[in-house]
């Protein structure tokens, strides 16, 4: 090319290089836009406006962080879709959209810990009110909506005890009473329950878990369903500086050409090993959406197109504590971690619930498959109840 300015200092043309390399290349992923700063021809185009078609800064995307954003809504069947920090930063955007001071709020006791956590510790002390509720409520939620709901929470399946919620009945009554809903949707990464075909109002999931699949990004998305929760979602996430690494969507970007078939191969394992322990003495109760024991099982078959990867075990009355402890430990190839839905199993143990229902005593280990060979898997968790037998 023409150098226009061919005096110019080699100092000032590291900053303003007079050369470029064509930008006419196409490949079958998507390139990592890194910047801040957005360029604009003239005045006029510049703006500070996260409504926008283009680009007027990188805290509202690059076209890397919108190619993800764009790909989740899609696949969820959204209105449009914000790209987050991590679950956790999707589940504090919610609430900060929707609650004000003097505003009530729902959610299950069976929710993500950390939810609770954000209700108790920092909400509060902002005068918002977050009122827990048994999760197979179902329609019953009726008698909890008060005048000053502004929110009410699901989580299908729940947290560690995995209770299947009735959602579409909770989602019909609370619509009645003017009141939207949210749904923690990462244990079905988005596309094992149709979130938006029932109802749904904003659906949140971690990115962190089957859409990254590696255990290696932090990463969280919240989807929307209608025009007020784009808007509601849109202006928080500006306001709270929610900007995420393009280098992390590029992975989860990466993570989604997969995961079809690794969600295939974790349910065909997962179903495998949950089928092997539910025949083992040791153990009182397997709680896997797809087993008919599960709470909630009928309506997993009804709204749920497949299960995932993590489930629980809860062992004979006659475990304590420190048996637990030890079964959990003696594992090989089932590491102690908290997370799910890479390709390492996982295992980890619970001290009693504070639950008003199905807190089993302790004696509850959840475990998340990976993508080993079942019969291995069988063979550690098979050892790990000798040692402690």
């Amino acid at each position: 090319m023409t150098d226009e300015h061919p005096t110019r200092h080699w100092r000032t043309r590291l900053v303003h290089p007079r050369v470029a390399a064509s930008q006419d290349f196409r490949a079958l992923v998507p390139a990592i836009h890194r910047g801040s700063t957005v360029l604009f021809e003239r005045v006029a185009e510049a703006r500070d406006d996260w409504r926008g078609e283009g680009y007027s800064y990188g805290l509202y995307g690059t076209p890397t962080t919108r190619e993800l954003a764009l790909r989740i809504a899609d696949l969820e069947g959204a209105r449009a879709g914000f790209v987050v920090p991590g679950g956790q930063a999707a589940i504090a955007l919610i609430y900060l959209a929707f609650c004000r001071a003097g505003d009530h709020a729902l959610l299950p006791e069976t929710a993500y810990g950390p939810n609770r956590e954000l209700a108790d510790e920092l909400l509060a002390g902002l005068g918002i009110t977050v009122e827990t509720y048994d999760p197979l409520i179902g329609s019953g939620i009726a008698a909890l909506i008060r005048r000053n709901t502004r929110l009410i929470w699901c989580e299908s399946p729940g947290t560690i005890t995995m209770e299947v919620q009735d959602v579409p009945a909770i989602v019909a009554t609370a619509h009645a009473a003017g009141v939207p809903v949210a749904l923690d949707n990462t244990y079905a990464a988005g596309v094992l329950f149709d979130a938006f075909a029932l109802g749904v109002d904003v659906s949140m999931q971690a990115l962190t878990k089957y859409v990254g699949g590696h255990s290696d990004i932090l990463l969280g998305t919240v989807s929307v369903g209608t025009a007020e929760a784009q808007e509601r979602i849109g202006a928080t996430h500006r306001l709270l500086g929610m900007a995420v690494s393009p280098d992390d969507c590029a992975l989860a970007l990466r993570g989604l050409e997969t995961l079809a078939v690794r969600l295939d191969r974790l349910e065909k394992t997962t179903l495998e090993v949950a089928h092997w322990l539910k025949a083992r003495p040791e153990v009182a109760l397997v709680l896997h959406p797809a087993l008919p024991d599960c709470p909630g099982h009928e309506i997993w078959r009804r709204d749920f197109t497949g299960s995932a990867s993590v489930f629980s075990v809860v062992f004979e009355p006659g475990w304590d504590t420190q048996r637990v402890t030890d079964f959990v430990e003696a594992l090989r190839l089932f590491r102690l971690g908290f997370s799910w839905g890479g390709t390492h199993s996982l295992a980890m143990a619970y001290p009693p619930l504070p639950r008003t229902q199905r807190g089993y005593d302790g004696r509850i280990v959840r475990l998340n498959v990976g993508l080993e060979e079942p019969a291995d898997l069988i063979a550690d968790l098979e050892q790990a109840l000798k040692q402690v037998a």
